[in-house]
C-alpha cells in the first residue's frame, strides 16, 4: 500500500531520494551533470511530495514558482526497484493537484535527452514539448515541457 506526503526539501526521505537521483543523474550526463547541477539545489522548496510504498520512501517530485501563474517540476525520482508501478505518476499528479490549489496555472519542466523513461513519463501525462526556456535555452542535451493546468 502506498500513500503520499507532502512535506519540504528539509525532510530526511527526501534528501535521500535526491542523493540518489544525482547519483544516476551524474552517471547519465557525465561532463554535462554539473551544468545541471547549478539549478537543482533542494535548499528551500516548500512544495515537495515523497510517496511511501509499505512506508519505504521510493519516490519523490517537487515544484518551486517560476512566475507568478507558473510552477516549475524538479527532482522527480523513483527508486529503480519500484519503476513501472505508476509511482512517478502519481507524484506528477500530486503536484499539479497542489500546485492547483496554489493557484498555478502553468507547469513546466526540463528533463534530459538521456532521460527518455522521463520524457515518455511527461508525454503520458499530457505535457508537450516547449522550445527549452531560462538557463535551458540553446542546451542541445535538454528537452523542456509545458501543462496547462485545468481547474
Amino acid at each position: 500500500m502506498y500513500h503520499i506526503s507532502k512535506t519540504n526539501s528539509a525532510d530526511p526521505d527526501f534528501v535521500v531520494l535526491v542523493q540518489q537521483l544525482d547519483a544516476d543523474l551524474a552517471a547519465r550526463d557525465g561532463d554535462e551533470h554539473a551544468f545541471y547541477h547549478q539549478f537543482n539545489s533542494i535548499q528551500q522548496l516548500n512544495h515537495v511530495v515523497v510517496l511511501y510504498d509499505n512506508n519505504t520512501p521510493v519516490a519523490c517530485g517537487a515544484f518551486k514558482e517560476l512566475e507568478a501563474d507558473t510552477v516549475e517540476v524538479k527532482r522527480m525520482y523513483t527508486l529503480p526497484a519500484h519503476r513501472s508501478k505508476g509511482h512517478a505518476s502519481r507524484i506528477l499528479h500530486a503536484l499539479e493537484q497542489w500546485a492547483k490549489e496554489k493557484k498555478y496555472s502553468i507547469a513546466v519542466l526540463e528533463t534530459g535527452r538521456r532521460q527518455p523513461e522521463a520524457i515518455e513519463l511527461y508525454k503520458k501525462n499530457g505535457y508537450t514539448i516547449i522550445p527549452n526556456y531560462g538557463q535551458y535555452t540553446g542546451i542541445e542535451n535538454s528537452v523542456c515541457f509545458q501543462k496547462m493546468l485545468s481547474a
